[in-house]
């Protein structure tokens, strides 16, 4: 008998890998069969459509990455460590992508935002809660930092749309250029919005 038990999962890490490894508008169900080893019929057994599939991986691939967020900004951190440890993973996730898969990847959810433009509301409803929700991480972990004076920021939410922004633009160029030193100014980048004096930052 074939691997049935967990076909699903693979169906959702398939769906995942494909958008962030190539386009979600070029991944044919065939594509994601193969990738999953499931056949067509599971394939619809669990989804009505790539559609569906997609949002569905979505959705898990966030429940995954939110493990890693709320780790990295643990109340139990001072808040600068909290940042400190985000830019980090973001560059080291970067690093195992591109030894995997041999290119720079950037970010799935900007990535899949970007391709499927205003048109399909019900993609861009899910990617923007997502985001929503990132921003919310940084939103908090920079207002404790005004509350303990290490960052003059009163409106919290303005500078984490500005660090977000930042770190998503750099992660877009690094992918376009293909190119993992565009992500060394990350850390810079950060003390430099967040007018951080360098030894604030955990070495």
């Amino acid at each position: 008998m074939g691997r049935t038990s967990d076909a699903r999962e693979r169906l959702l890490e398939a769906m995942l890998e494909l958008i962030w490894v190539g386009s979600f508008g070029t991944t044919s169900v065939d594509h994601i069969c193969e990738r999953a080893e499931v056949k067509k019929g599971s394939f619809y057994h669990f989804f009505e459509s790539k559609h569906a599939l997609a949002i569905a991986a979505i959705e898990h691939g966030w429940e995954e990455f939110r493990k890693t967020l709320d780790d990295a900004f643990s109340a139990s951190r001072p808040p600068v460590e909290r940042l400190e440890f985000w830019i980090r993973h973001l560059r080291d996730e970067q690093v195992q992508m591109h030894v995997k898969h041999g290119r720079v990847l950037g970010c799935p959810i900007h990535t899949l935002g970007t391709e499927v433009g205003p048109m399909d509301d019900l993609f861009q409803k899910v990617l923007k809660g997502k985001l929503a929700q990132y921003l919310r991480y940084l939103e908090s972990a920079i207002r404790d930092a005004h509350a303990e004076g290490v960052v003059h920021a009163p409106e919290a939410s303005v500078k984490a749309k500005i660090l977000f922004s930042y770190s998503e633009g750099l992660l877009a160029h690094a992918r376009i250029w293909n190119d993992l030193s565009i992500l060394d100014s990350l850390e810079a980048g950060m003390r430099d919005i967040l007018r951080l004096e360098e030894s604030l930052v955990l070495s």
